[in-house]
């Protein structure tokens, strides 16, 4: 295994103990879903479904500047900087014929300590990789779907040159600059150890650090249970067990802008909210009562909630032990009803 392999902690490294810094008057995350489409079909994500299975995810399918730097704008207006601005979502940021651009504004309105893209790398080139790093892109997290051509059209439906790929990601890391890259494989696109050390060996030259991440049942419709090749999914996205939770804590420290606009409370590929106000600024949005009301909800768990989050599980394999809020419901309770 590499010296640069993390596990059981996220790419951003240890995290805060949430419940004791409750409420927030800035989030600690905002996620941008700036494309909802993709170039892959993945069979673990909602990409692989029928369009029509989808439900509401948004009426656009590409986030505008004009309304981004709208939502950059009304940051600056927060407490605190953002701990992270992460592009990310239901499709692929580099998509985005501005993807630099938006990166670079959001450097430019310094509303964030770190500003990071999730993708899956195969769009990037030469220019696009300089245009990145020049922007001051802080993190690219690429997410490897296989260690040949073969694996990819099998895991995602895409034709790729394997060589090509690697130039592409050999190339970013050369010039990177300031610039981190972080590297993950989904564990289902892995059939066994030898395959694991060998995805490691060809990646490990190319970035800053290199995970493994676990297949979870996120996405109602998929037979996880196939892709899993029968196994029993039983651990947390970073490999850590699944904790005892029923508390939610995403609405606590994050909100997801869609490309049309709305805002919703987590990353669920449901939503048990959205804000579509245009009269709001993030920043009210974000403390509104509606928000602080869903917030208040939660602390009574996702049954109580109600709706798509009685039968959500997203949250669950993705917790980390400093997310769990039981331990601190009462004090929660009693200092969110004061706001």
């Amino acid at each position: 295994m590499s010296d640069k392999a993390i596990g059981g902690i996220t790419p951003s490294g240890k995290r805060t103990v949430l419940g004791t810094v409750l409420p927030l008057d800035t989030p600690f995350l905002v996620q941008i879903f700036p494309v909802y489409a993709c170039n892959f079909r993945c069979g673990y994500c909602l990409h692989s479904l029928p369009r029509e299975q989808h439900g509401y995810i948004s009426d656009k399918p590409f986030m505008d500047m004009y309304l981004y730097k709208q939502c950059i704008d009304d940051m600056r207006h927060f407490k605190k900087k953002l701990k992270m601005l992460r592009f990310a979502g239901i499709g692929e940021p580099l998509l985005h014929k501005r993807i630099a651009d938006m990166v670079a504004y959001a450097k430019k309105r310094d509303v964030a300590e770190s500003v990071e893209i999730v993708t899956n790398g195969v769009l990037l080139t030469e220019e696009l990789s300089l245009s990145l790093i020049h922007a001051g892109l802080d993190k690219l997290r690429i997410s490897i779907q296989g260690i040949s051509a073969e694996k990819y059209k099998m895991v995602s439906w895409a034709n790729i040159d394997m060589d090509e790929f690697i130039n592409k990601l050999r190339f970013f890391h050369q010039n990177k600059g300031y610039t981190k890259i972080h590297i993950k494989i989904i564990d289902c696109a892995l059939s066994d150890k030898k395959e694991e050390l060998l995805f490691f060996k060809m990646f490990e030259a190319v970035c800053d650090s290199i995970a493994i991440e676990h297949l979870t049942p996120t996405v109602k419709g998929i037979d996880y249970s196939n892709l899993s090749g029968g196994r029993r999914l039983a651990v947390t996205q970073s490999g850590t067990p699944l904790l005892e939770t029923s508390i939610c804590p995403q609405p606590f420290y994050m909100m997801q802008i869609n490309p049309d606009g709305a805002v919703v409370p987590c990353c669920s590929m449901s939503y048990p909210l959205v804000f579509r106000e245009r009269n709001m600024t993030i920043p009210e949005i974000w403390n509104s009562e509606a928000f602080l009301n869903f917030r208040r909800q939660s602390l009574d768990g996702t049954e109580n909630v109600g709706g798509v989050c009685a039968s959500c599980s997203l949250y669950k394999y993705g917790l980390f032990p400093e997310d769990r809020l039981e331990p601190y419901v009462e004090q929660l309770k009693k200092l969110i009803s004061k706001i």
